[in-house]
């Protein structure tokens, strides 16, 4: 049985490896369709094609117009990493004008499980909106991967691409998507 995994990810340094976490998530028996903020999609922009054919789907940034089909199955899981402090919050607040904060918020009604790793600087996680934002998400289910055990801050400028803990992500993406009824 194919399960579809929904990897959305906020212009953040990581966002360049995705291909490779696609690739791993896929050996795990995943699915994957990838969504991207306007940013992160121009960030990766000479990538889109090659992303979209490993994938084999489109890369969506963008909310599909009305009565067009949808071009993606329905999501058995749902990982938003790296997701950025605008995107954490965005989405914690029910903003869902970009695409990303959209459908994670809509998973959370489906009852899609929801795994999030944040990637935010210190300066940007001292904020107190911030963990507001982190405690609503845990309080509406979604499996946050923060300090400990997940992505841990650093100064501003810091190197957040080579200390990313993609696969301590991939690996609750399968805890809690093996946990779905």
């Amino acid at each position: 049985m194919t399960r579809n995994l929904y990897l959305f990810c906020s212009a953040a340094e990581p966002v360049f490896d995705v291909a490779h976490v696609i690739e791993d998530a896929q050996s795990r028996g995943w699915d994957v369709c990838l969504g991207l903020t306007p940013t992160a999609a121009r960030w990766v922009a000479g990538s889109l094609d090659g992303l979209a054919a490993l994938t084999g789907r489109p890369v969506r940034w963008q909310y599909k117009l009305p009565g067009e089909a949808d071009v993606w199955p329905d999501a058995d899981a749902l990982l938003f990493a790296p997701v950025t402090f605008n995107s954490v919050n965005s989405w914690a607040l029910g903003l869902s004008g970009r695409f990303t904060a959209g459908v994670a918020a809509e998973a959370l009604g489906r009852g899609t499980p929801v795994v999030a790793m944040p990637c935010v600087n210190a300066a940007l996680a001292a904020h107190p909106q911030f963990e507001q934002s982190l405690s609503v998400l845990r309080g509406a289910g979604v499996d946050v991967l923060w300090g400990e055990g997940g992505f841990v801050p650093g100064e501003v400028g810091a190197d957040t691409r080579a200390r990313f803990p993609w696969q301590a992500a991939l690996d609750a993406v399968d805890r809690r998507g093996a946990a779905r009824p």
